[in-house]
Protein backbone atom coordinates (compact mmCIF):
# COMPACT_ATOMS: atom_id res chain seq x y z
CA UNK A 1 0.00 0.00 0.00
CA UNK A 2 1.25 3.47 -0.80
CA UNK A 3 1.80 6.00 1.97
CA UNK A 4 -1.01 8.20 0.67
CA UNK A 5 -3.44 5.29 0.86
CA UNK A 6 -2.32 4.49 4.40
CA UNK A 7 -2.88 8.10 5.44
CA UNK A 8 -6.41 7.97 3.99
CA UNK A 9 -7.15 4.73 5.83
CA UNK A 10 -5.72 6.21 9.03
CA UNK A 11 -8.06 9.19 8.57
CA UNK A 12 -11.13 6.96 8.21
CA UNK A 13 -10.24 4.88 11.25
CA UNK A 14 -9.54 8.01 13.30
CA UNK A 15 -13.02 9.28 12.44
CA UNK A 16 -14.54 5.99 13.64
CA UNK A 17 -12.42 6.28 16.81
CA UNK A 18 -13.76 9.78 17.42
CA UNK A 19 -17.34 8.54 16.92
CA UNK A 20 -16.77 5.79 19.49
CA UNK A 21 -15.36 8.27 21.98
CA UNK A 22 -18.13 10.83 21.45
CA UNK A 23 -20.79 8.16 21.95
CA UNK A 24 -19.01 6.58 24.93
CA UNK A 25 -18.93 3.10 23.44
CA UNK A 26 -16.34 1.93 25.96
CA UNK A 27 -13.27 1.38 23.85
CA UNK A 28 -9.82 2.10 25.24
CA UNK A 29 -7.66 3.99 22.73
CA UNK A 30 -4.85 4.80 25.16
CA UNK A 31 -2.33 2.69 23.21
CA UNK A 32 -3.14 4.67 20.05
CA UNK A 33 -2.98 7.97 21.94
CA UNK A 34 0.49 7.07 23.25
CA UNK A 35 1.76 6.93 19.66
CA UNK A 36 1.08 10.67 19.45
CA UNK A 37 0.34 10.52 15.72
CA UNK A 38 -2.48 12.03 13.76
CA UNK A 39 -3.58 11.25 10.20
CA UNK A 40 -2.92 14.92 9.48
CA UNK A 41 0.78 14.41 10.15
CA UNK A 42 1.59 13.37 6.60
CA UNK A 43 5.30 14.02 7.19
CA UNK A 44 5.44 11.04 9.57
CA UNK A 45 6.78 7.77 8.19
CA UNK A 46 4.78 5.14 6.43
CA UNK A 47 5.61 2.74 9.27
CA UNK A 48 4.22 5.18 11.87
CA UNK A 49 0.91 5.31 10.03
CA UNK A 50 0.88 1.51 9.63
CA UNK A 51 1.39 1.05 13.36
CA UNK A 52 -1.42 3.49 14.12
CA UNK A 53 -3.73 1.68 11.69
CA UNK A 54 -3.00 -1.74 13.20
CA UNK A 55 -3.72 -0.49 16.71
CA UNK A 56 -6.95 1.23 15.66
CA UNK A 57 -8.15 -1.84 13.75
CA UNK A 58 -7.41 -4.10 16.72
CA UNK A 59 -9.24 -1.84 19.17
CA UNK A 60 -12.23 -1.37 16.86
CA UNK A 61 -12.41 -5.10 16.15
CA UNK A 62 -12.42 -5.80 19.90
CA UNK A 63 -15.23 -3.30 20.33
CA UNK A 64 -17.22 -4.87 17.47
CA UNK A 65 -16.85 -8.35 18.96
CA UNK A 66 -18.49 -7.27 22.25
Amino acid sequence: MKKEELVHLHMLLAQIKRYCEENDLGCDFSEYNELDISPFQVHRSKEDHKQAIFILVAKLAALASK
